[in-house]
């Protein structure tokens, strides 16, 4: 299966059926987003985040929203 074929075949959809998938591709999209934020914390790619947080209290350097 080639990207243009699968953009024939979205372009063939109906407005419901044109909903139905945007609503599912979107869900994966967010899926895959979230699954690799986890994979990126567990492998201590986002320690430093914590840290920059932590920082930032300990300097009162945060502000209320």
């Amino acid at each position: 299966m080639t990207v243009e074929s699968i953009q024939t075949a979205i372009e063939s959809l109906s407005a419901e059926e044109l909903a139905r998938f945007r609503a599912w591709f979107e869900q994966r999209d967010w899926q895959q987003w979230d699954d690799q934020i986890e994979a990126d914390s567990a492998a201590g790619k986002l320690d430093f985040l914590v840290q920059e947080a932590k920082r930032a209290v300990s300097n009162d350097e945060l502000q209320d929203l």
